[in-house]
């Protein structure tokens, strides 16, 4: 069994998000990007000059997916929005559940093949089933894969068969096996965290096929094999850990966002480098980020 291994988390950025999501490594910008759901705000670092910009967006924005030089579809409030985000001109809208008015996008992420995946949730966060998981695919199609989600998250994709996927409010990961249809066959808990574990957010891959699982009011990163079993922790400075992915030179690095919603007072002396982005150093690399395949 290979020993995992990691480094001290690490500032990169004093972003001090209110609702830190949605991060991406584009190795072709040699950039981190990552957003501020609630903020309304894209963040930009230049991993290899250190520079850093800002996108301030109109609508609440739960991720963004890169597909080539500068243009990137946003999952936003009620859409998802294909733009270049140099020239900040939109191309593409497409209205993403017209009767649920107060559901919103959450996490979003492309498969191998390169098609993107997105859930939905309510964004007042009542304990009501109006979240959806769909798949748009390079024609644009919007295929509902999956439903009655209270908080989605994730998904974290094994092959183009089978891959992970969170509702957090329930505290349980999901197990998801789909047919060449986009029909799911096969859906089992994989893991449900305890009361005291706080919830599953964000998640990504490793090499060997690990699941990296952030922990919203958890304050640490938990690594599961492919049987269900703990191999290794990350503590983290912060209470709510929302997302993470592997970047960097070696693909090595796993980079970490955070939030400061709901946090009191008290806690956020507890906690002063919440909402911050972050990173450790592993012995391990992350599955290669495929772009958002359209035809344009």
């Amino acid at each position: 069994m290979h020993k995992i291994k990691t480094s001290q988390p690490e500032v990169l950025w004093n972003s001090k998000c209110i609702l830190g999501e949605g991060i991406a490594w584009v190795k072709e910008h040699n950039s981190l990007y990552f957003v501020d759901i609630k903020g309304k705000k894209i963040f930009k670092l230049n991993y290899k000059n250190k520079n850093k910009k800002i996108y301030k967006i109109d609508k609440e924005i739960g991720f963004l997916a890169y597909i080539s030089k500068n243009t990137f579809a946003l999952g936003l409030q009620g859409e998802i929005r294909i733009v270049d985000l140099k020239k900040k001109n939109k191309k593409i809208s497409i209205k993403i559940e017209k009767k649920f008015k107060n559901n919103r996008i959450n996490d979003g992420k492309t498969d191998h093949q390169g098609r993107l995946w997105f859930g939905t949730m309510d964004n007042l966060e009542r304990n009501i089933h109006n979240g959806s998981l769909y798949c748009l695919d390079s024609n644009l199609k919007l295929n509902q894969v999956d439903k009655n989600y209270m908080i989605t998250n994730g998904p974290a994709f094994i092959n183009k068969k089978c891959f992970y996927h969170t509702d957090s409010k329930k505290k349980i990961v999901y197990k998801i096996y789909i047919d060449k249809n986009l029909k799911v066959i096969s859906k089992k808990i994989f893991i449900k965290f305890r009361k005291n574990e706080g919830s599953p957010d964000g998640m990504t891959l490793d090499n060997y096929q690990n699941l990296w699982i952030c922990h919203y009011n958890g304050s640490c990163i938990s690594v599961y094999n492919k049987k269900g079993n703990k191999l290794h922790s990350v503590n983290m400075p912060t209470k709510n850990i929302t997302n993470c992915t592997f970047g960097g030179y070696r693909n090595s690095e796993l980079f970490i966002t955070t939030a400061i919603k709901g946090m009191s007072k008290k806690e956020l002396k507890l906690f002063p480098l919440s909402g911050n982005l972050f990173k450790i150093k592993t012995n391990v690399f992350g599955m290669i980020n495929k772009k958002f395949k359209i035809n344009l």
